[in-house]
């Protein structure tokens, strides 16, 4: 996208004036695809139906915005999308807010709106309103993007810490650290044999599945700042009960491992944009495992862990036969990691 022989960003894009009408309509309108968007009204207006709605915002600083399997816009509307999907939602609408350096190439902006479009058609969600602001050079880092994202509960779905019961089972759907490794890697331009891919992904499809086919299912988290270790001890507090992992069942791809070792990290703390922890019931736990794999997204998924009696603590059985006491991430080892 050129504008008028322009081919950055300039302050005058976000003063609301003739280069921003310019942005909105020759840009955003263009890859978004949305009759209520297209009204340019102060707000979104929209029907809703009867039931119970989840609302949830995130704003996206990741450093570089742009990175193997994704970049910053894609990350912006699978992370909303995921933050509904696992709270029992099935996720509607989505808004949009950019903050833009000056300088910043309308090509690179340009091609983030197209991956935000495409996230949008694979999770099936609208950007129905949005906002564009724009910095001085040198007062932002390239671009940040806030996203809101609303939905609908499914009926009967009924998830939180206090259905968790001593011997229910713990699931992952696939891999971890993927997200984190294929971030530190771009950024730093470490060179390892074999690329790792971030898994950003919209779990919404896989997730819709499971609460259709799994009535057991307890309480759902993805896997994103601070990975598997720190969101179970979250919920092991939250419930005042122990989980128990495992290692040797915990998948980490030879990639993932390979770098992490090098790198002196422990992939359990990774960041993951395309990963969720399940807790269900152990009479629905394998049937579970198996609806997930039926999914392109939960391929590798697996049990990895149970709940037991406790004061909230995590613990790690390892490879070796040792057990290692698993706490919350303590000062991350990549920030701007989403």
């Amino acid at each position: 996208m050129k504008e008028n022989g322009r081919d950055i960003v300039l302050l005058a894009h976000g003063d609301g004036g003739a280069l921003t009408h310019e942005l909105i309509n020759n840009l955003f309108l263009c890859h978004f695809e949305s009759n209520i968007l297209k009204t340019l009204t102060d707000a979104a207006v929209f029907s809703i139906n009867e039931g119970r709605m989840a609302i949830t915002t995130d704003s996206f600083v990741v450093d570089p915005p742009f990175f193997p399997g994704g970049d910053v816009g894609k990350l912006a509307v699978c992370g909303t999308v995921n933050d509904l999907a696992v709270s029992g939602a099935r996720p509607v609408y989505l808004t949009a807010s950019f903050i833009l350096e000056e300088g910043l190439p309308l090509a690179d902006l340009e091609s983030i709106v197209q991956s935000m479009a495409g996230a949008c058609g694979v999770a099936g969600v609208e950007i129905v309103t949005g906002d564009t602001k724009v910095v001085e050079k040198g007062h932002l880092d390239k671009i940040f993007i806030n996203t809101t994202g609303v939905g609908y509960i499914f009926p009967g779905v009924d998830l939180g810490y206090h259905r968790i019961k001593p011997g229910d089972k713990v699931l992952v759907n696939g891999s971890l650290g993927q997200h984190g490794i294929a971030v530190l890697c771009k950024r730093y331009g470490f060179d390892f044999a074999g690329q790792v891919m971030s898994d950003c992904a919209p779990l919404n499809g896989i997730i819709s599945l499971l609460l259709k086919e799994i009535r057991g299912i307890k309480i759902m988290r993805d896997l994103t700042r601070g990975g598997l270790a720190t969101t179970a001890k979250e919920i092991a507090s939250a419930c005042g009960l122990d989980i128990w992992l495992d290692e040797n069942c915990i998948p980490v791809d030879a990639g993932v491992k390979g770098a992490a070792e090098m790198l002196g990290l422990d992939p359990l703390y990774l960041a993951n944009e395309g990963k969720f922890m399940v807790i269900v019931t152990p009479e629905e736990a394998e049937k579970a495992v198996a609806v997930m794999q039926g999914h392109e997204l939960g391929r590798d998924a697996r049990i990895i862990g149970e709940v037991k009696p406790g004061k909230g603590n995590v613990y790690l059985s390892t490879s070796l036969g040792g057990t290692k006491l698993l706490d919350l991430m303590a000062g991350s080892p990549l920030p701007r990691i989403c």
